[in-house]
């Protein structure tokens, strides 16, 4: 890797960034950790993430609770006929009614209170990944675009010197006007140029302070950017703890819950109900005892039960079609790396350091007058088309491995960032 960073520090590294050019002499770049930490302190997909956490947790204590008991009171034998035209007759009863919840049914609703918050949290990891994958996109973008910034601010000064001596040389009449045309247009394109990576690179660093939440006032990693890790196949990626058969296995324990709960609810419920009883007419008092048991003529809940069996068979129909789609991600994934990796290394290896000396050769050549103005340009042509190339394939494979490590990621040491 030491001629990648030689041969791109030589020629894009030799004018500070526009956007960094503010910052404070010697301060330290911007790192992608950093961008990170930033960002999931004020994101609001993570901020969401952790409110549904929270209700997830109340959910769970509010299916633990048992039904609430009644408190009932009822007149009778009043305002009718005869003796029981007024009050003399009445018969006042205030009692005390305790719904006894049976079939488990609460041990069911907090079965599937725990599976979905199981859901939730593999929620907030998926939001946790897919904000580290936004923001590590932009970084990469926004590195990507100080690299081209550096490499067209050097060209446009290049063409700038190479106008400058095709224009002695056609004062000292060594050359023809027309040389001194071509190089006053190879200038003007290489400033248009460098003002299009400017506006590039000040968009890509807006895009990353938004996501960020901060001002992006520092330098970014550079070194990072240039650096290609791993060599050689490989391990294969087992997609049994990955977020998408996490969900997916979330999924099949909600709606196998959801069978339970239904079983559960064919049970009736018995209210157990006491109370005292006030007979006006006689001015004794009585105590009343009953039982209340629903008759399922109508609903016996097999309705229920059917239709929670069918979403549990979908549930893991999907599962098993989760993990095929898992693989073949995560085996297409991988070789993107490899193969953006393999691209990266020869289009900023040996290739680009031929560039780069072919260039510096043709330039000293064609102020000494051994070379012609067709031979520079074609040599600047090739180094930067050379130079564009190698940073294309950077951010290619840092692209690529990123979008690896977001298939690749598991739940539990991130939902301990968003659990309150």
């Amino acid at each position: 890797m030491s001629r990648i960073l030689a041969a791109i520090a030589a020629v894009a590294l030799s004018i500070p960034p526009v956007a960094a050019q503010g910052a404070p002499p010697g301060s330290a770049p911007l790192t992608l950790e950093q961008a990170l930490a930033a960002a999931r302190s004020t994101s609001p997909a993570l901020e969401a993430a952790s409110a549904d956490l929270r209700a997830s947790s109340a959910a769970r204590r509010v299916a633990g609770l048992r039904p609430n008991p009644s408190l009932e009171a009822e007149t009778e034998n009043v305002a009718g006929s005869g003796p029981y035209r007024g009050f003399d007759s009445a018969e006042t009863t205030v009692g005390f009614a305790l719904p006894i919840e049976l079939g488990g049914k609460r041990s069911a609703r907090i079965g599937v209170a725990d599976a979905q918050g199981a859901r939730t949290r593999v929620d907030a990891a998926i939001a946790d990944a897919d904000v580290t994958q936004r923001v590590t996109q932009a970084y990469i973008a926004a590195v990507a675009a100080e690299r081209r910034l550096g490499v067209a601010r050097e060209q446009a000064q290049l063409a700038g010197e190479a106008y400058r001596a095709a224009s002695v040389r056609v004062a000292a009449g060594r050359a023809s006007p027309i040389e001194q045309q071509r190089a006053d247009v190879l200038r003007i394109n290489m400033d248009a140029a460098a003002a299009r990576a400017e506006r590039g690179a000040i968009v890509a660093r807006e895009t990353l302070a938004r996501l960020i939440g901060r001002q992006v006032d520092t330098g970014l990693d550079l070194a990072w950017f240039d650096r290609i890790d791993g060599y050689g196949p490989s391990a294969p990626v087992n997609v049994d703890g990955t977020l998408a058969l996490a969900a997916a296995d979330a999924d099949v324990a909600t709606a196998d819950a959801q069978v339970r709960l239904a079983r559960s609810q064919r049970v009736g419920d018995v209210t157990l109900k006491a109370g005292a009883r006030r007979l006006e007419a006689t001015n004794d008092n009585a105590a009343v005892f009953g039982v209340s048991v629903p008759l399922p003529l109508f609903n016996s809940g097999s309705a229920s039960v059917a239709q929670a069996r069918a979403e549990l068979d979908g549930a893991e129909a999907r599962r098993r079609m989760a993990r095929i789609e898992a693989e073949q991600a995560v085996a297409q994934a991988a070789a993107e790396v490899a193969n953006a990796a393999a691209d990266a290394r020869n289009a900023a290896g040996p290739a680009l350091a031929a560039a780069v000396e072919a260039a510096r050769i043709a330039r000293i050549g064609y102020r000494e007058g051994k070379f012609g103005q067709l031979d520079v340009l074609d040599a600047e042509r090739t180094l930067t088309e050379t130079l564009a190339a190698a940073i294309d394939a950077l951010a290619a494979w840092h692209d690529a491995r990123a979008r690896l490590q977001r298939l690749t990621s598991a739940v539990s040491p991130i939902t301990k960032r968003l659990t309150p």
